[in-house]
């Protein structure tokens, strides 16, 4: 007699005809996967396979880069650059040397009536490192607008502004093997099983091995919460008060490390003082954590040997963001928790190559980390490429959230857009949409023709995806890794580093610089520029020197700073790549900052209320956050049926409390209102949300962000997509459902 498993059907894989694999580095978010990809014996993709001697993942992938396959034949994509007729506002059909050259006069028309920053340029986290450069490239030394950024504005200016107060410098410090070294994990705002299911894993490897606490702070009972020892669930808005109330406990109960502050820290005095403001008692009632609880986690991360945070957007994405990040930052360096095995600020970024921007696209500065406001940096960038260094700005212009209220005002008349989508992604779309009506040029540069920037586009550009193309990612814990071209670019679309450099050509001093034709000699020469000195007086921290594509390929991905002739493994760093080489596992571990005098700053910040927060007229939290079948705004995963099956609707978790309140059933459909506008969503009734908050995933278009909230960090001008309120109202039934229909087509 058959038991069980043998009495059902066995499983069987389908032979899809794979001839070859080419390596490459997954195109979705920043843990950063290697990948191989199935060619058939057509030369087509047809699979997707983890790679298993790679450090990141290690044979893993989540359920997107198992499906990555299908991007490159998805509905919707652009297969040739189109123009809008002026007679009949429809798209027509041209050549490639025709739009570029009525791009590169439009710009010119524009600065020659308007002034150089009236071009505006929004570039993205998702294509190549070699293509951040040559943009950064094309719009400082070419171009000439300063209102020039990407889209990681949206998802890790804080952690770049929190970074750069307390350390001196972007660049997380620590890696994925402090999982394995940890005696405290704390987690704010992030849920790792759906934001970042690899680095989950990872953790979960880690927690087999040995037991320690891991603590999760989110005002949502996530899959991540639940996972927890202890979770906090937070009044959504408030963490600086629970990071200054922890620090108050740590600092009056002798817990910190007073050998590693005075001699690696300097604003001690000040923070000491600010905390005293923010005792458990007091914190509590702004924080909605008990002052017990305060107490409790403050001792057990302090006391353990080593500690470390991570976070996403819960607190990226705030108007306190930055605060909150340095914060964090505050908390592991009173601690002596940076620089150590297990000891860590790793802020978990979001897309696949957000770490690419920041490093070498010139959005906030000039290539590597340098800054515009320094004389001497745009001395070397103009001396290595040709070009004026008073034809650079001295300080960064506009940031993305800042350039949609130019061009409201008129600041700004042409807008480039890069492989991102705001229509979708920027808080309260309806007002970025009448941004766009009132550009006099609008090009978009994007894989799929179809998405909804392209409504308002004069040219279209269609540029190649993923693995059409080669060149590099950095993901979270500063590897960089290699992406090989699998396949020819689709129909017509192009390369975006060829977009660039023929763009280039059509502009003056082109003669004077030099722009590489291929991903690997422009790699070479952000080599060159990798090398110098810092502003500590020593080695330059974003060191790619000691790299190659050969090097990157064999050992799966090289972490940041790599100096040339440096071919050891970091001993601290057991990888199952042997001695390949690996780069630099963990940074600041000599105590040494990138501030002049080489120590961070601890930073006194006081918590101020200047969020939306729920009233008589909307009544509740609106909470926004991934979940794992899709990535962002769905412009890929929403085409995908293996991704778009299992999460293909708008929804919205309700408590059932407040449901039976209201009178809402579940899977009905209702509509949320907020002060900027209001969307239709199908109600799921769970105890993961608090009776007065209902969550909504972001990736859905024309929903979440018709409601969210506008307001920005002061200092990454990253916006509060995680703060807002919203009332609940009946709707009919068929209606909404029919809404529904229309609104999941693509």
């Amino acid at each position: 007699m058959l038991f069980g498993r043998k009495k059902k059907n066995p499983i069987k894989l389908h032979d899809k005809g794979v001839q070859q694999w080419r390596y490459a580095t997954c195109g979705y978010c920043s843990v950063g996967c290697s990948i191989e990809l199935g060619l058939n014996a057509e030369g087509q993709a047809v699979t997707t396979r983890g790679v298993g001697g790679a450090d990141v993942n290690r044979g893993k992938l989540c359920i997107k880069g198992l499906a990555e396959a299908a991007v490159f034949n998805a509905s919707g994509r652009g297969t040739d650059p189109m123009m809008r007729s002026r007679i009949f506002d429809e798209f027509e059909t041209t050549d490639w040397d025709y739009a570029l050259d009525h791009t590169a006069n439009e710009f010119r028309r524009i600065q020659q009536k308007y002034g150089r920053d009236a071009v505006a340029v929004v570039s993205t986290g998702q294509i190549m490192t070699e293509e951040f450069y040559t943009l950064g490239k094309l719009v400082r030394g070419l171009i000439g607008t300063n209102n020039y950024d990407g889209n990681t504005t949206l998802c890790m200016a804080s952690a770049v502004s929190g970074y750069k107060r307390s350390f001196g410098s972007d660049g997380p410090p620590g890696c994925y093997d402090d999982f394995e070294h940890t005696n405290c994990l704390m987690a704010f705002g992030s849920n790792l099983p759906e934001q970042h299911p690899i680095i989950y894993w990872r953790l979960k490897e880690a927690l087999e091995k040995r037991k320690f606490p891991v603590i999760v702070v989110d005002p949502r009972v996530t899959m991540f919460a639940q996972f927890a020892d202890i979770h906090l669930p937070i009044t959504p808005g408030t963490d600086l008060v629970l990071l200054n109330s922890m620090a108050h406990v740590i600092i009056n109960e002798n817990l910190h490390d007073l050998n590693y502050i005075q001699q690696s820290c300097n604003g001690f005095e000040a923070l000491e003082k600010l905390v005293q403001q923010y005792d458990p008692t007091s914190a509590s009632k702004i924080c909605g954590i008990d002052e017990d609880m305060i107490r409790t986690v403050a001792r057990l991360y302090a006391k353990a040997d080593s500690a470390m945070s991570i976070w996403t957007m819960g607190i990226n994405q705030s108007t306190h963001g930055t605060d909150g990040v340095c914060a964090i930052n505050n908390l592991n360096l009173i601690t002596g928790n940076i620089g150590k095995p297990g000891g860590t600020s790793l802020s978990i970024t979001g897309q696949c190559n957000a770490m690419g921007t920041r490093e070498w696209s010139s959005c906030s500065g000039l290539p590597g980390y340098r800054l515009l406001e320094n004389p001497e940096h745009r001395e070397e960038i103009g001396k290595f490429w040709g070009v004026d260094p008073d034809f650079f700005p001295k300080k960064a212009g506009l940031k993305e959230t800042d350039i949609f209220p130019a061009i409201e005002t008129g600041q700004i008349k042409a807008l480039w857009i890069v492989a991102t989508n705001p229509m979708t992604s920027m808080p309260n779309s309806a007002r970025i949409r009448k941004s766009f009506e009132q550009l006099e040029f609008c090009v978009v540069q994007d894989t799929y023709a179809d998405c909804e920037c392209n409504q308002y586009a004069h040219v279209y550009l269609p540029g190649a995806v993923w693995a059409e193309k080669e060149g590099c990612f950095t993901n979270t814990e500063r590897r960089v890794n290699l992406t090989r071209a699998s396949q020819p670019a689709y129909a017509n679309s192009k390369p975006d580093g060829w977009i660039f450099n023929q763009l280039a050509k059509r502009f003056d001093n082109y003669e004077n610089m030099h722009f590489p034709e291929s991903a690997e000699a422009v790699f070479e020469e952000m080599k060159q520029l990798s090398k110098g000195i810092g502003p500590n007086g020593k080695a330059r921290i974003l060191d790619i020197s000691g790299m190659s594509y050969e090097k990157i390929e064999k050992s799966r991905g090289i972490q940041w700073p790599c100096r040339d002739n440096d071919e050891s493994t970091d001993d601290k760093q057991p990888s199952p790549t042997g001695n390949r080489v690996q780069g630099t596992a963990r940074l600041y571990t000599d105590g040494v900052f990138q501030f002049p005098d080489g120590k961070a700053k601890l930073l006194a910040m006081p918590y101020v209320e200047n969020n939306e927060v729920p009233d008589e007229k909307f009544p509740f939290w609106l909470n926004s956050g991934r979940v794992v079948e899709h990535f962002h705004t769905r412009t890929k995963t929403g085409k995908i049926g293996n991704c778009n099956k299992f999460s293909p609707t708008a929804y919205m978790e309700m408590n059932p409390d407040a449901a039976d309140q209201l009178g809402v059933k579940h899977m009905s459909y209702v509509r949320l209102v907020s002060r900027r506008g209001d969307a239709v969503v199908l109600v799921q009734l769970t105890h993961r949300v608090p009776i007065n908050m209902v969550f909504i995933p972001f990736h859905f278009h024309d929903c979440v962000n018709r409601l969210s909230l506008g307001l920005l960090d002061p200092y990454s001008r990253q916006p509060a997509f995680k703060q807002g309120a919203v009332r609940i109202e009946h709707i009919d039934q068929q209606e909404a459902a029919k809404l529904n229909v229309s609104m999941r087509t693509f």
